[in-house]
Parts: structure tokens; sequence; C-alpha cells
């Protein structure tokens, strides 16, 4: 009789006796359990897991979704794949990367042979030759083999990218995927075929491709378009500076670093970033009628640092420029509205004293002299301050809050008199050609790193509080980032490698049966395909010193 083993599935919240060496994928159909969107991966004893995965010993299981974030990852990675094969199969003297996550989709760009354009009949080509993918089912397999294996192969298959990225890592073995006779590597699990892709589309965009993806929240729906030139333009513009220092992806950095170049990457990055400061003080120093500059952005994004080195700036331009708290534009605690669950949300715009901050304003922008209002936290009041303030010719204000560019904060402050800046981390470098990084994971190690050191939060307290800053960001700030005169990415060529020190150590700590360890154990993996590099060589008023220490700005 063959050997059996125990699940505990969480999906059902039984125990279930299955054939020992049974997939994850078996096991979903052995304990008949039925996902209305179907199971995309697993949480293995709190590991996610691709459905290939044998069991071998007891476990504790939980299978993921399209609706879940995990889930997503593992789609959306197995879309790329699909396309890249259908690349593969119609263009394969061509280039593909997965450049850039705007427009709530992912911008592809294709170099062609012979510079040939990306017409709307190539996209349509694509699109075809994806969905035949699909409806045929084609399996994605995995194989591991020697490290150096791996690299031999894609560097015979012109994928040099990824073999950069996996002879630097430091593996002794490495898993890889093939679709039919495709190879290819993500640093994640895919689908067990092609034929659990339900919903994408792919539509010309720019230069490139636009690959579309489902709605979490409504899978059987794509998700909805949203125009974000500014944003798209932010990333481009990065991407040029990376093509420029011939460092577009990890593994390219880590090859730099490995020839001695980190000082030199860090000095650039930084010179480049000051560079973009200093243009953008001219840029509001050249515009007197400018009396308010209104700064907003994500959770870790760097905007205390940024406001303070834009302050810099515009000094040096000849502005005066004098900071004002939002925070303490707060209405009386019992006039706060509430959420869903009776609790106060301190998040939401009427939380702001909308009228009395639209007065003040607009009475400091006459020349006329206001007393601040300061808000005590401990009795949830809003008091007088004593500061009075009045703006001479050369004064401007800055704010910066999430609302800041929400325009029911400023509704009555005349158009000429603002201008608005979001501020953002937005990762540019690529893992490989056909891995991208989120955006938001360069802003949850960031935020991690930080709230250890200043505020004693461990690795495991940051990422369960996430998911509701994440919550927060998607209603009240990213929908009005398009809103900005100018966006700023606040990261840093070199900053994953730099954060890794302080970082690594911290998702070390998180305990495996917490439901955390999943997403620390998903980032300490990411981390170690960095080079490590010292921070010493940080200037005392780089934008990362808000993060790691150091910095010669007082918080």
């Amino acid at each position: 009789m063959k050997k059996r083993l125990t699940i505990r599935c969480h999906n059902t919240g039984q125990t279930h006796q299955v054939p020992l060496g049974s997939t994850l994928e078996e096991v979903y159909q052995l304990i008949g359990l039925r996902m209305p969107w179907g199971a995309t991966s697993a949480k293995v004893n709190n590991k996610v897991e691709g459905l290939h995965y044998v069991l071998f010993t007891d476990k504790d299981v939980e299978f993921l979704d399209i609706t879940s974030s995990s889930g997503m990852r593992t789609y959306t990675r197995s879309l790329f794949f699909v396309l890249y094969k259908a690349v593969r199969d119609l263009y394969p003297t061509a280039t593909l990367r997965i450049s850039t996550p705007v427009s709530r989709g992912y911008f592809c760009y294709l170099q062609m042979e012979g510079g040939q354009a990306v017409t709307p009949d190539v996209v349509d080509a694509l699109r075809k030759r994806m969905q035949q993918i699909v409806k045929d089912r084609l399996p994605f397999h995995h194989h591991t083999c020697p490290t150096e294996e791996a690299v031999a192969l894609f560097r015979r298959d012109g994928l040099e990218d990824k073999a950069q990225l996996l002879e630097n890592c430091g593996a002794l073995y490495t898993t890889y995927y093939t679709l039919d006779d495709t190879p290819d590597y993500f640093y994640g699990s895919l689908l067990t075929d092609a034929g659990q892709i339900f919903n994408f589309d792919l539509l010309p965009y720019e230069d490139g491709l636009f690959l579309r993806l489902p709605d979490p929240r409504q899978p059987d729906r794509l998700q909805p378009l949203t125009h974000q030139p500014k944003m798209f333009d932010v990333f481009r513009e990065q991407h040029r500076w990376q093509h420029i220092l011939g460092v577009s992806t990890i593994g390219q950095f880590n090859e730099a670093c490995r020839q001695g170049y980190t000082n030199e990457l860090i000095n650039v990055s930084e010179a480049l970033q000051e560079k973009r400061f200093a243009s953008l003080a001219d840029q509001i120093a050249a515009k007197p009628e400018i009396k308010v500059i209104l700064i907003a952005g994500p959770s870790s994004s760097g905007k205390t640092t940024f406001s303070k080195r834009l302050s810099v700036q515009l000094m040096a331009s000849g502005k005066r420029p004098v900071s004002i708290s939002l925070d303490d534009y707060f209405v009386d605690r019992e006039n706060t509205p509430k959420d869903e669950n009776g609790q106060y949300d301190f998040e939401h715009i009427e939380a702001m004293n909308i009228p009395l901050f639209n007065t003040q304003m607009n009475a400091l922008i006459q020349g006329e002299e206001v007393e601040l209002p300061r808000y005590n936290f401990l009795t949830g009041k809003s008091e007088k301050s004593g500061t009075h303030l009045r703006l001479n010719d050369d004064t401007i204000l800055i704010l910066e809050g999430i609302h800041a560019l929400n325009p029911m904060l400023t509704r009555d402050i005349p158009p000429q008199a603002k201008f608005r800046i979001y501020a953002s981390a937005l990762t540019s470098i690529l893992l490989d050609n056909h891995n991208y990084i989120p955006t938001t994971d360069n802003r949850l190690l960031r935020r991690i790193v930080r709230d250890y050191k200043y505020r004693n939060y461990s690795a495991r307290d940051t990422i369960a509080r996430w998911p509701s800053v994440r919550a927060g960001e998607e209603r009240w700030i990213f929908p009005f980032q398009e809103e900005a005169d100018v966006m700023i990415n606040t990261a840093l060529l070199f900053e994953l490698a730099a954060l890794r020190q302080q970082a690594l150590p911290l998702l070390e700590q998180v305990p495996e049966n917490c439901p955390e360890y999943s997403e620390a154990y998903r980032l300490r993996k990411f981390l170690h395909y960095l080079t490590p590099i010292s921070t010493d060589g940080l200037p005392p008023t780089s934008l990362l010193r808000e993060f790691l220490g150091g910095s010669t700005f007082k918080y």
C-alpha cells in the first residue's frame, strides 16, 4: 500500500490524507477543493510554492488564487512567459523587455530586427499567438540543474541578462522553466499550464506593447485602464539614464560592482537626483506667483528628505521656504469620519479642516498674517499655536501630506499659486528583462529598515501593517498622482543593494509559524540576488539616509 501523509489545509479547515509524493495540483483535486478562479499556487508551511511542488512530509497548505497578491504574481509571471513565447515563435530575433508597471498593466518594450516599428499588426499577431498557446494548454515544465549549466543555456539562447543574474547570485543549483521548447527563468512560481490563464489583453502602447491583467477584485474583468502619461515619462527618463550607464538589470549592476565601479554608481546616481532637485527648484523660483508647494506620495517614498533637499535648492535660488505640517489641520476628533467598522478614519479627506486650511492659505497668499493651528493629538482638539506667519515676496510654503494632491484640499486656492509634486520610489532597474521589481517592494524594504531603527517595530509588525497602508494609498494617493505638475522618482539605482545589509537580518527574524513569514521569505530570496554594497560612501544628505541613518537632516 502506498504511503500517505497528512495535509492540514487552511482552505477547508480540515486535515487530509494524501499519497506520499503527490503534487500540490494533485492534492487540490484529491481533497475536492473548488476555488472560483482556480488555484494558482499555495503556501506550504508559509512559503509560496507552485502547484508543481511535490510533498514528501506532512505539511500545512493554503491554496491561493488570483485574488491574493501572491496568486496574482504567479499568474502575471506566467503571462509574461506566454508573451515571450509568442515573441520567440513569431519574431525570433526580437528582444522583449517587461519594462514599466503603468496604467494598471505593463508596458513592454519590443526591439525588432532592423529597427522595425511595433505596428498594430505586430501586436495583433502576438495577441493571437498568445491566445493559441493558452488554448493549447501548453504546460510550464520546471527543471533543476547546476547553475553553470543554466548560465550556459541562457547564454546560448541569447539571454545574457539572465546569464549575468544567475552567475553572480552564488546558488549551486538553479530552477528554470520551459514552455514547449522555449526556456526562461523567473524568481517565483508559475502556473502548471498556460490554460489556467483565462483573462488578458495586449494592446499597442507608445512605441511598444501594453499587457493588461485581470482585476483581482473581479477577475473576470480586466483592470481598468488609467491614463498615466506623467508616470510613464518618469520611468522612461530613468530607463534612458540607466541605458547610458549600461546598468539596466541587477545582473549588470552586480557585474559593475564586481569590477569595482560601486562608488561610481553611487556618485552618479546621487548626482543625477541632485540635478533633478536643482532643476525643479529653478523651475519653481522662476514663477513668483507660486506661493504654495504641495508634495504627496505613498509611504516610504522619502518625501521628508525630498522636501528638505528641495528647500535647500530653493534657498540657493533666492527663495525662503517655510514648512507647514498638514497634520495641524485635522478636525476635532469627534468630527472625524468613521470607517465601515465604526473606527475613526484619520486618512479620510474630511478628517482635514478644509475650510480653515483654504482660508489661511489664501490669507497668506494675499500678504495677511495668520496664526497657525496646532493639533493636540492627546486631546484630539485643534488649538491655537501662538505662531504667527506672514509671507514676504520671496517666501514660499512647503506642505507635505497624503492629501496634498487631492483637489478637494486646495479647492479655493488659485491654481497659479500652487505647485504640486508627486514623489515616489519608482524602481526602474529590472531583475532581468522578464522579471521586473515591484515599486512596492522597494518601499516596503525602506519601511522595514526605518520602522526598526526609529520606531522599534519588527519586520513582522511592518509586513502585517503593509496591506492597510497600501489600501490607504489606493484610496487617497494613487488616484490623484497625475494631478501633479511634476513627478519625482526618489529611488536610487543602487539602493536595493544598500538596503540589503540592514533588511536581511530583520527579515530573518520573522518566525516561520506566522502569516508574515511568506512575505519575509520572498523578500529575503529577492535580496540574495543583489551584491551587497557598503553605505559608507553615501553622502550625509542622501535621500536613502532617511531610512538607513546617518543623515545630517533633522527629522
